[in-house]
């Protein structure tokens, strides 16, 4: 029997990331918009970028869902009507909720638009994901304290038709299905209501009541110690199992991310899953490629979280998980113009540098730098100044939604 295709579900802060995120290979994106998401603190799109957003995305094959999945007070509900009005003019594939109250008027104000209920919802069980189906979801995001073994029995147990989504790569929350307070304790911004400070990847010390003042790290390395700081999801040795669970949708976590993340994470699992669906064999030969370019982007340690086994496993460990970087993202390539590239520029390159070229096919190229040339058309050696537009000539060809990154030499361990 020919297996089900699982959708590849990519996440984007900007329209800029959107038309990377499909480009790259999403068969959908999720988005938020400005009010109403669990990422406040993310660039977020506007109405006109979102029906930009969702005119090119259409254009290209690929569906928007976006995220209404604050957890709703009761000043927020007229706003939320309003927003959902605005919604339904323009027409995004699916809507994310977590909340009762906006499912219930989404089902009223666009029923028209798929109801997809968040893991913000705490869906650990199939007599849940029932409930939501007669309530008219058409998906429900399982949360992440599931095992594989688990949401294989929700999938047995719930209509044929509904589908399940759950995470595949990405940063994991200490807190249940998300569900946290720290950020609110300690700085009043509530996580529920879109604007955590992720204090979970703060520093933390233990003091003793007796002894104030004296600081005894949990756990310490050079970097300091991070008690609560989860590693991240990676999934993409597990492709096989997570479709035979019955996974409908590969979720990748991250809407607060650049442009190169979402590519590099975006390219690599589109060609794991497809290369699967083509031949196990040439997924397996293919591992060490995967591997090699999951590793590309600023990650932490990886983990494979609850899906087989709970915390304790040593599956899922809260240490020194900073981030590790290989590359810098320079920018993508916009028009070409004369035989130079239009990029809005991120991070400072040089001329004379060698910098990479890395295209949605999963190519890379390394090229030289011959030319930096401002909207002026004044000659630059460098490009110091983020978001400055230039045009930069290359020895290689570069083609519209190449991205252009600079490998950074890591020190030895």
């Amino acid at each position: 029997m020919e297996q089900k295709r699982p959708e590849l579900l990519i996440p984007a802060s900007s329209l800029e990331v959107l038309k990377t995120a499909v480009v790259f290979g999403a068969d959908a994106v999720y988005i938020g918009g400005e009010s109403f998401g669990l990422r406040a603190k993310a660039k977020n799109f506007s109405m006109e970028d979102m029906k930009e957003g969702i005119r090119f995305a259409h254009e290209h094959g690929a569906k928007v869902h976006v995220t209404v999945n604050i957890l709703a007070h009761n000043e927020d509900l007229d706003g939320v009507e309003t927003y959902l009005k605005e919604l339904k003019e323009i027409g995004p594939d699916a809507l994310i909720i977590a909340d009762p109250a906006i499912f219930q008027m989404a089902k009223e104000i666009c029923p028209e638009i798929e109801r997809h209920v968040s893991t913000q919802a705490n869906n650990t069980n199939y007599g849940t994901f029932n409930f939501w189906w007669n309530q008219g979801a058409k998906r429900v995001v399982t949360a992440r304290e599931l095992s594989l073994k688990e949401i294989k029995e929700i999938r047995e147990r719930i209509p044929a038709e509904m589908e399940i989504e759950s995470f595949i790569h990405g940063a994991m929350c200490i807190s249940y299905s998300g569900r946290c307070l720290l950020s609110n304790f300690f700085t009043g911004r509530d996580a529920n209501q879109g604007v955590c400070t992720h204090p979970c990847r703060w520093k933390y010390a233990v003091v003793e009541e007796t002894r104030p003042g004296e600081y005894m790290p949990v756990y310490e390395n050079e970097r300091g110690t991070y008690i609560f700081n989860s590693k991240d999801l990676c999934m993409i040795e597990h492709i096989p199992e997570m479709i035979e669970a019955g996974i409908d949708s590969f979720k990748i976590e991250g809407r607060m991310k650049t442009a190169l993340y979402v590519a590099t994470v975006a390219r690599t699992y589109r060609k794991a899953i497809d290369d699967y669906l083509e031949d196990p064999k040439k997924y397996e030969a293919n591992m060490p490629w995967y591997l090699d370019q999951i590793s590309n982007c600023t990650y932490r340690q990886f983990t494979t979280g609850f899906y087989f086994g709970k915390p304790g496993d040593e599956s899922q460990i809260y240490d020194s998980n900073t981030y590790v970087k290989e590359y810098t993202y320079l920018g993508i390539v916009g028009e070409k113009k004369d035989g130079m590239c239009r990029i809005e520029q991120r991070n400072k390159f040089s001329v004379g540098e060698e910098i990479e070229i890395m295209k949605p096919d999963g190519g890379n190229e390394k090229t030289i730098v011959r030319r930096i040339v401002d909207e002026d058309g004044c000659e630059q050696e460098s490009a110091p100044h983020p978001k400055q537009v230039l045009y930069v000539e290359l020895d290689k060809e570069a083609d519209v939604y190449d991205i252009l990154r600079r490998e950074e030499k890591m020190p030895e361990s």
